[in-house]
């Protein structure tokens, strides 16, 4: 592989993983409940969601998600219903509920944000697109194809990395600086109203991959 499609191939894969979405803003919902260090398992968990995803795309049976219309509604579906959930949790409750504070409940807390990242991962029907699509662009068939397909992953998910961990920490830096009660919950009501306004668009938007 050249090194300028693979620069290329990172400038694209930044770009769409800087773009605020609904895994930046669960990131961002766990580094101001449990705190930043903690928010990282949610971030970790996405992008074991996105190896999964790369992983599909090598083997190419993300071809045949993408080509029926009733298995991309399914993911869609559970993703929208998912990104619902969690908002309508934010609004009912007014703040932000999950705190890790008893020994025994560490393991399951933990879990449970790192399945938030993978359930988020792989319920996207952008990222399952984004893994087919540009993939392949970026792939020299007079090379072997393993090595370069490896490389694209790896990249890919750095690159997640490194803006999921930087919307965390942001994050995480402006919870500080929360002092009242009120704005906590005001932030509740947007992180929430974002959420299900993700979830919406999933819902509505076309079955079929564009």
């Amino acid at each position: 592989m050249l090194l300028e499609n693979w620069a290329s191939f990172c400038l694209l894969a930044l770009i769409a993983t800087a773009t605020p979405g609904p895994a930046a803003f669960l990131v961002s919902v766990n580094s101001i409940s449990v705190g930043f260090r903690l928010s990282l398992v949610t971030v970790f968990g996405n992008i074991t969601g996105l190896f999964v995803m790369s992983t599909l795309s090598v083997l190419g049976l993300s071809v045949i998600l993408t080509q029926s219309a009733l298995a991309f509604t399914l993911i869609k579906s559970i993703g929208a219903i998912y990104l619902c959930y969690l908002g309508l949790k934010l609004l009912i409750s007014g703040q932000f509920m999950l705190k890790i504070k008893k020994q025994d409940n560490i393991k399951r807390n933990l879990l449970y944000l790192y399945g938030q990242g993978i359930v988020i991962a792989l319920t996207n029907p952008k990222a399952l697109i984004f893994t087919i699509a540009l993939f392949p662009q970026f792939i020299s068939l007079s090379s072997p194809v393993l090595p370069q397909f490896a490389l694209l992953v790896v990249s890919f998910m750095f690159m997640s990395l490194v803006c999921l961990s930087t919307y965390a920490y942001a994050a995480h830096r402006a919870q500080l600086k929360i002092k009242s009660s009120k704005t906590s919950k005001l932030l509740c009501r947007l992180f929430g109203t974002t959420f299900i306004g993700f979830g919406g668009y999933l819902a509505t938007a076309a079955n079929k991959p564009l």
